[in-house]
C-alpha cells in the first residue's frame, strides 16, 4: 500500500457530507443495550442486528464508512452474503475496531490504559485480507479529582501511535481515538485543558512513531462539560470551545476530524457538529465529520426491539439519524424540525 493510497482512503472517509457509523461495540456492550429493550443476548440476535444496520436502504448516501467488530467483520446476512461485500455494494467503506479493551492501569487507581498491540501486525494483515480498509483504536481519558495524570495520558499516547504506525504499514487507514469522557462533575473548562494536553501529547507520539498525517484521521471526544456538571452550556459554547482546542492542537496536514458521540443524546451530538460547520467550517483545514455510534443507531434500536417486523421502521430511524449528521456536516441540520424518536 503506498501513502498515496492511504491518503485517497482517509479523505474518501471524509468526502463531501458524510461520516462514519460506528457499529463496533462489544458483544458485551451490545448486551447490556440489548437486555433494557428486552431483546435476547445471544448470537443470533447480534447478526441480525448487524444485518438490519448494514442492509438499511440508501445508507451510503450518508455514510462513507463503517467500523466492525471483530465477529461482525466475519458475518454474513441471511442470504449468505458477508457484511463486508454488502457494504461495499453500498459504497461505505468498511472497517475494523482492533483495540482489546481498556484496562486498569497500574498504579494508577481510577485510570485505564487501552490493550491490543501484543499480535496486532498479525491481526491487521488478516482484517485486510478479510476486506477492511481501516481501523480504530479507543483510548481512554478520566477525569476526576486529580486526574488524569501525565502517566495516563503518556501510555495511551504512545499506544495510539504505536497502533497507527502498524496500521499504516499494513495499508489501513488508522483512526486514532483519545476519548475524555463525559462521566463526571467537570466543567468545560476543564475538558478543554484536559482535551488539549491530550491531543499535544499524541500527536507528538505520532510523530515520533513516523505516522503519515494526511493518511489518518482523528476521532476526538467534543469539549462538554462532565454530565453531572451544575452549568451545561449551549450549542455554540460547546461549539466554539471545541473548535478553539483542535485549532490549538491537530496538524492542518490530518485531512478530517470524526468527532465521537461519547454518550451524547442523538440530537445533541448534531447540534452540536452543526453548529462548529455553521460557525466555523469553512476556515479550518480538515474537515468536521462524525463517527457516532449510539447517537446514530440507539433511535433504530429502540424501534426494533429484536421484532422482525418492525425492522424496515428501524431502519428508517437509522438513515434519519444519519441524514441530520450528514445535514450537520453542511450546517443546515434544524435541530426544531428534529424531535426525540419515542421509544
Amino acid at each position: 500500500m503506498t501513502a498515496q493510497a492511504l491518503i485517497d482512503t482517509a479523505q474518501a472517509l471524509v468526502a463531501g457530507d458524510k461520516g462514519l457509523l460506528a457499529m463496533d461495540e462489544s458483544n458485551a456492550t451490545c448486551h447490556k443495550r440489548f437486555a433494557k429493550l428486552g431483546i435476547p443476548q445471544t448470537e443470533d440476535a447480534r447478526r441480525d442486528w448487524r444485518e438490519l444496520i448494514v442492509t438499511a436502504p440508501n445508507l451510503g448516501a450518508s455514510i462513507s464508512g463503517a467500523i466492525l467488530f471483530d465477529e461482525t467483520i466475519r458475518q454474513r446476512t441471511n442470504s449468505g452474503a458477508s457484511f463486508v461485500s454488502v457494504l461495499g455494494g453500498a459504497g461505505i467503506i468498511p472497517g475494523i475496531k482492533v483495540d482489546t479493551g481498556a484496562k486498569p492501569l497500574a498504579g494508577h487507581p481510577g485510570e485505564t490504559v487501552t490493550e491490543g498491540l501484543d499480535g496486532l501486525r498479525e491481526r491487521l494483515a488478516e482484517y485486510a485480507g478479510m476486506g477492511a480498509r481501516f481501523a480504530k483504536w479507543r483510548g481512554v481519558i478520566t477525569p476526576g479529582p486529580g486526574l488524569p495524570s501525565r502517566a495516563c495520558i503518556e501510555v495511551n499516547a504512545h499506544a495510539l501511535a504505536r497502533y497507527a504506525a502498524l496500521c499504516q504499514e499494513a495499508g489501513l487507514v488508522p483512526i486514532v481515538e483519545p476519548e475524555v469522557l463525559m462521566e463526571g462533575d467537570h466543567s468545560l473548562a476543564r475538558c478543554a485543558e484536559i482535551t488539549e494536553e491530550t491531543l499535544h501529547v499524541v500527536f507528538a507520539q505520532l510523530r515520533l512513531q513516523g505516522v503519515l498525517l494526511e493518511g489518518m484521521l482523528l476521532k476526538p471526544n467534543m469539549v462538554l462539560p462532565g454530565q453531572d456538571c451544575p452549568k451545561q452550556e449551549g450549542v455554540e459554547e460547546v461549539a466554539d470551545a471545541t473548535v478553539s482546542c483542535l485549532r490549538r492542537t491537530v496538524p492542518a496536514a490530518v485531512p478530517g476530524i470524526a468527532f465521537l458521540s461519547g454518550g451524547q443524546s442523538a440530537q445533541l451530538a448534531s447540534a452540536r457538529l452543526n453548529a462548529m460547520n455553521a460557525r466555523a467550517g469553512s476556515r479550518l483545514p480538515w474537515a468536521l465529520a462524525f463517527s457516532y455510534s449510539r447517537a446514530v443507531q440507539q433511535p433504530a434500536l429502540d424501534a426494533w426491539k429484536g421484532d422482525a417486523a418492525n425492522v424496515a421502521v428501524a431502519q428508517q430511524a437509522l438513515v434519519h439519524r444519519a441524514r441530520c449528521n450528514q445535514a450537520a456536516r453542511r450546517g443546515a441540520y434544524d435541530a426544531r424540525a428534529d424531535a426525540p424518536t419515542p421509544g
